[in-house]
């Protein structure tokens, strides 16, 4: 018997009507994002540029929302062409947004307030306050003031959709501090909070004397990561810090004295003190070195991947195991290719602990696979994707001298030139399981680009969307994917900064009278 044939969407769009499917709401979003993804790769549906606009300030894009302005305005790009759905008072400098995370309730859990149950944005405003927005109206629900003692500028999910980290900038010494031989004693802080309802975990000092010259550090999953310019990397519990060197339990809205000053914890001018200070050694999970600091963890079981901390080994790759740091087997991954932009690598984002090698003119999708009887896993090839470029292009060019006489002369092109099909852009749509690949190529004087769509479990080519606008290799640009969407962000010169929309339209609908047997869906 040959493969089974998967319902096509005529039918399952019946089915559904006639409600064939088991009562778990889950099955029924499978069912929805299957006919979805069916619709979005057939050949009739097109992708139409339906929006285009530019701004002086950057453009941030977040599930199905548009950010300008810092974040001032918000545009709904879900319509049938994107409309404005709330634009913030103008505001002054100090005040301004510096940096933004999409809050989406957690299934399960009661919250406190009717309103907490819709979409918020958890915002950092320029002179240290953290508040929380409403992402359908702009109107601010909660406002936290951080401190007056550093100027906090990131933000960055330590648990996503659980627990936030509030990254400071570095404490540097000046130049006149420097020459006295004086060095700053807090290099950085770390505000951690629970969010919805907000709770404070605390804030944390990262200090010289503990950890030496510390160049950054944050917090991922419970896991204290501090790098230094060598390229070593540490790993920490945060639970066990602070559990450890926690001075004093504190709580956002109630009365505080801290080091002679009282106040109300989270309001202006008090804030939040430092409550988070390391006096001494905290326990070491791990350590390693890695060129430029780059070290990622994820895989079944748990591997890591590192670049050996020499400068000749960049874009060399090494996959090993966590807990004692051997090397899996075929666990050097270096891609064979001459380019002036080095390649990359990283754990797949749909959990299913592959890895994903992205080069100039192939994107490598690795499997971690266990050895029979022994402890070591083997990496190996899951699938390959190639871009289509034409065959014995590195040839010999052939010129005539004033005599007459032929000279051939040997010329080898670079794996990312311009004038053959270069990968980009390499990312995941989670809910429709697709692998979306942008892939350019140098036409006469400008870049043309496509986004192509793969099957993340063979890596087959489903889709291709060509963009409209043509496509600058010196300039900065993200492609997001979001199931019927596609939108293209352009940093130019001079902050000039550009965002093309993209939908789905189906040109063609199928007028066979019995849906059941179309197979052209």
């Amino acid at each position: 018997m040959g493969p089974t044939r998967k319902p096509n969407v005529c039918s399952r769009l019946s089915r559904r009507a006639l409600g064939f499917f088991s009562r778990d709401a889950g099955v029924v979003q499978r069912t929805n994002l299957g006919i979805l993804r069916a619709l979005v790769c057939q050949k009739s549906t097109k992708f139409k540029n339906v929006w285009t606009t530019h701004s002086k300030s950057p453009i941030a894009y977040e599930r199905g929302r548009i950010y300008f302005d810092n974040y001032r305005c918000c545009i709904s790009s879900v319509a049938s062409e994107p409309r404005k759905l709330y634009e913030m008072p103008k505001c002054s400098k100090s005040e301004k947004i510096e940096d933004a995370l999409l809050w989406e309730c957690p299934v399960g859990e009661i919250l406190p307030n009717a309103s907490d149950y819709k979409s918020s944005l958890i915002a950092l405003t320029a002179h240290n306050w953290l508040l929380r927005i409403s992402a359908t109206t702009g109107k601010i629900l909660e406002k936290i003031y951080l401190a007056s003692y550093c100027k906090f500028r990131y933000l960055s999910w330590d648990t996503p959709q659980e627990v936030i980290a509030v990254k400071s900038a570095q404490n540097k010494a000046s130049a006149v501090a420097r020459q006295a031989g004086i060095q700053q004693p807090v290099l950085l802080y770390l505000a951690v909070f629970r969010v919805l309802p907000f709770s404070l975990v605390g804030i944390l000092e990262i200090n010289k004397k503990i950890f030496g010259s510390v160049t950054d550090a944050t917090l991922s999953h419970g896991i204290l990561i501090v790098m230094y310019s060598s390229g070593l990397v540490r790993l920490y519990s945060f639970q066990a810090i602070t559990e450890q060197f926690m001075q004093q339990k504190l709580d956002l809205g109630c009365a505080c004295r801290w080091g002679g000053t009282a106040g109300t914890v989270g309001e202006a001018p008090f804030g939040i003190p430092c409550n988070i200070k390391i006096t001494d050694s905290p326990p070491l999970l791990f350590e390693v070195s890695s060129l430029e600091n780059a070290f990622q963890i994820g895989g079944h079981p748990w591997h890591y991947i590192i670049t050996p901390n020499k400068k000749k080994q960049k874009g060399v790759f090494h996959i090993c195991a966590l807990k004692d740091k051997s090397l899996a087997k075929n666990g050097i991954q270096e891609m064979e290719c001459c380019s002036l932009e080095s390649d990359w690598i990283y754990f797949h984002p749909d959990a299913s602990g592959r890895i994903i090698h992205v080069g100039p003119n192939q994107v490598k999708v690795l499997k971690l696979n266990e050895i029979e009887n022994d402890s070591q896993h083997q990496v190996s090839e899951d699938f390959v994707i190639l871009a289509n470029r034409e065959k014995n292009k590195n040839e010999n060019l052939f010129t005539v001298t004033a005599s007459g006489r032929v000279v051939k002369k040997n010329f080898t092109l670079l794996d990312d030139d311009p004038e053959q099909e270069t990968f980009k852009i390499v990312d995941y749509e989670d809910e429709l399981d697709l692998l979306s690949v942008v892939a350019v190529t140098q036409i006469d004087a400008e870049g043309k680009a496509h986004l192509d769509f793969h099957c993340n479990e063979y890596g087959t080519l489903l889709k291709s969307i060509p963009l409209v606008e043509s496509w600058d290799v010196t300039y900065s640009h993200e492609v997001y994917f979001d199931r019927d969407l596609v939108l293209h962000i352009e940093q130019k010169p001079n902050r000039v900064f550009s965002c093309y929309v993209y939908q789905m339209a189906i040109e063609w609908l199928c007028k066979c009278r019995d849906a059941d047997l179309c197979e052209d869906h």
